[in-house]
């Protein structure tokens, strides 16, 4: 059977092959939007986690649901831009945890991290990343360019290692890679280093 095509169906082929035909290149696209934004779910819980990534400093919100008690949004102030989020259970406990890359803004770009515990799917916890600047051992050689990723079981922080005289943009050194355990803290859950690699 022939389906007749109506008016208001070919106005709709005409807007369509429009938007499709060539570009006037005299107008600018418009911009990519600059902000972050992702939806990532474990184990029944979802975290959505946005960022604007418009100046240096930045606030990161994420927002659980599927939690018992607690699904109201978290805020915390990223100093830097979100490059990346993923979801674990490090500790293999049946509750997920959030991470959030952030990488500060200049040469250096300092990696950061802001991350959440969902407590037996309760409510959100905060989990700290001691500075690598606080261990003298781990700092040697660190002038940032870090990057963060869950390998299994950890938490894996890496970055190029600088010799004296090393330009920021030209470090001459291996890389270092620390690699987490995710453990219970006095207030909340602690990243403790329990690898650290050269390479």
């Amino acid at each position: 059977m022939t389906r007749r095509i109506t008016g208001l169906a070919l106005l709709g082929l005409a807007f369509a092959f429009a938007a499709c035909g060539p570009r006037d290149e005299s107008r600018p696209a418009p911009p990519e939007p600059a902000g972050f934004a992702r939806t990532l779910e474990l184990q029944g819980i979802t975290f959505r986690v946005t960022c604007p990534n418009a100046s240096s400093l930045n606030k990161v919100t994420i927002t659980p649901s599927g939690l018992e008690i607690d699904n109201a949004p978290v805020e915390r102030e990223a100093d830097g831009t979100v490059v990346g989020a993923e979801v674990a259970d490090l500790n293999v406990d049946g509750s997920p945890e959030v991470y959030v890359y952030v990488q500060s803004a200049g040469s250096g770009s300092y990696g950061s991290l802001i991350a959440f515990s969902a407590n037996q799917k309760k409510s959100l916890s905060e989990i700290y990343l001691p500075p690598v600047a606080d261990d003298p051992k781990a700092s040697k050689g660190y002038m940032g360019h870090d990057e963060f990723a869950v390998v299994e079981s950890t938490l894996v922080q890496r970055f190029p290692l600088y010799a004296g005289g090393d330009t920021n943009t030209q470090p001459s050194g291996k890389w270092r890679q620390l690699q987490y355990k995710l453990a219970p803290g006095e207030a909340g859950w602690l990243l403790r280093v329990d690898k650290v690699v050269e390479y």
